[in-house]
C-alpha cells in the first residue's frame, strides 16, 4: 500500500466535516485537489471510501472503519505537538546524568539542587556506579552526562573541570598510636601520637596497618594502586570497601587506616575524630567534571543543564 499521509488527512478532514468544500477552506486547498486526492487513496485501497451526492459526501463501510483509525491517529499527533509546545515553554525535559556514589552525595547533590529550582519540570534519572561504567555508558550513548574524574585519555569527550579533590590517609589517633606501641619492639623510637603531628613515618604505617581501599573497579582505587608502584611502597593487609562513606566510618571505629577524600572529611579532621597521615611523597590533586560525547546530539534539556554547571562553578 502506498501511504500517503497528505491524502489521510485529506480523508479524515472530508470524513469530520461530510463536505468536500468545506473541507477545502479547512485545508485552505481547492475542491479538485481534494477529489483527486481521495479518487487516488480509494484507488490505493482498493474500495470506495465515499458515496457522494447532491447534498455531499457520507462514508460507506469501508470508509467508516478507515475513519475510525484515521481520527485516532490524528488525535494522538495533535496531542504529541500540545505536549512537544508544553514541554518547550515550560522548559520539560529528561536529563540521564553517570555518576559515582561518593560523588553524587559530596559534589553532584549541591548542582542538581539549584538545577531543578531553577528547572523543576525537568526529570533527571541518575546512574550510580564507577567511573569506568560511566564512561561505558556514554559511549554507549545511555546516559547524557557524567560527573568523573579526569581519565587518562579523553577520546572524544568534552570535559569540563567543576572541582579539586585531594586523597589522604587517615585514621584515629588511637589506632595509630596503638599501631606505635603493638610495634615498639621493632622501632622503639617512636613517641606518641599528640594533636599536632604524626611520628611514625608513613611508609611504617603502609607496613603495618591495615589499610582501607576502595574495590579494584573504582579509578580511585587505580589512582591509589599506581601511587603505591610508583613510589614502591608497600602494603601490609589491604581491605576492600565498597564506598566511601564506609570508607570514614570504619576508619572512625578504628579499623585500620583509610584512603579518603580530603574534601569529604573535613568535620571530622577538624573535630579530631581522625587525623590525617603525613606522606614522605604526597599525593596528586585531581580533577572532577562533567563529560559528554562531542559527537552527541546534544538535547535542549542538556544544553540547558551544560550552561548551568559552567556559569555556576
Amino acid at each position: 500500500m502506498d501511504f500517503n499521509l497528505t491524502n489521510y488527512k485529506i480523508f479524515n478532514t472530508v470524513a469530520s466535516t461530510g463536505n468536500i468544500s468545506h473541507a477545502a477552506k479547512e485545508l485552505y486547498i481547492s475542491q479538485p485537489a481534494i477529489s483527486k486526492a481521495i479518487s487516488k487513496l480509494e484507488e490505493s485501497l482498493g474500495v470506495p471510501l465515499f458515496i457522494r451526492s447532491s447534498r455531499g459526501v457520507r462514508l460507506t463501510g469501508e470508509g467508516e472503519i478507515l475513519y475510525e483509525y484515521t481520527k485516532s491517529a490524528f488525535l494522538t499527533l495533535s496531542q504529541g505537538e500540545r505536549n512537544l509546545r508544553r514541554i518547550h515553554e515550560l522548559g520539560m525535559g529528561h536529563l540521564r546524568i553517570g555518576v559515582s556514589a561518593t560523588l553524587c552525595k559530596y559534589i553532584l547533590l549541591p548542582y542538581l539542587k539549584n538545577f531543578v529550582l531553577t528547572y523543576p519540570h525537568v526529570k533527571v534519572s541518575i546512574e550510580c556506579q564507577s567511573t569506568f561504567k560511566t564512561l561505558e555508558l556514554l559511549e554507549q550513548n545511555k546516559i547524557d552526562i557524567g560527573l568523573i574524574g579526569l581519565p587518562e585519555d579523553l577520546k572524544n569527550l568534552d570535559f569540563y573541570p567543576v572541582k579539586k579533590i585531594e586523597d589522604i590517609f587517615v585514621a584515629t589517633k588511637s589506632y595509630l598510636e596503638n599501631l606505635r606501641l603493638r610495634e615498639s619492639s621493632v622501632m622503639p623510637a617512636y613517641s606518641s601520637i599528640n594533636n599536632e603531628s604524626i611520628s611514625l613515618p608513613s611508609s611504617f604505617i603502609f607496613k603495618t596497618a591495615n589499610i582501607m581501599l576502595l574495590d579494584e573497579k573504582n579509578m580511585t582505587r587505580l589512582f591509589i594502586d599506581n601511587y603505591f608502584t610508583k613510589n614502591q611502597i608497600e602494603t601490609n593487609q589491604i581491605l576492600e570497601i565498597s564506598n566511601m562513606d564506609l570508607l570514614i566510618e570504619f576508619a572512625k571505629i578504628s579499623l585500620g587506616v583509610s584512603c579518603v577524600i580530603k574534601e569529604f572529611v573535613e568535620t571530622e579532621l577538624k573535630q579530631e575524630l581522625l587525623v590525617e597521615i603525613p606522606l614522605e611523597n604526597p599525593l596528586k590533586a585531581r580533577e572532577i567534571g562533567f563529560a559528554y560525547k562531542k559527537s552527541a546530539q546534544l538535547t535542549q534539556t542538556l544544553e540547558k543543564f551544560i550552561q548551568f554547571y559552567r556559569t555556576t562553578s
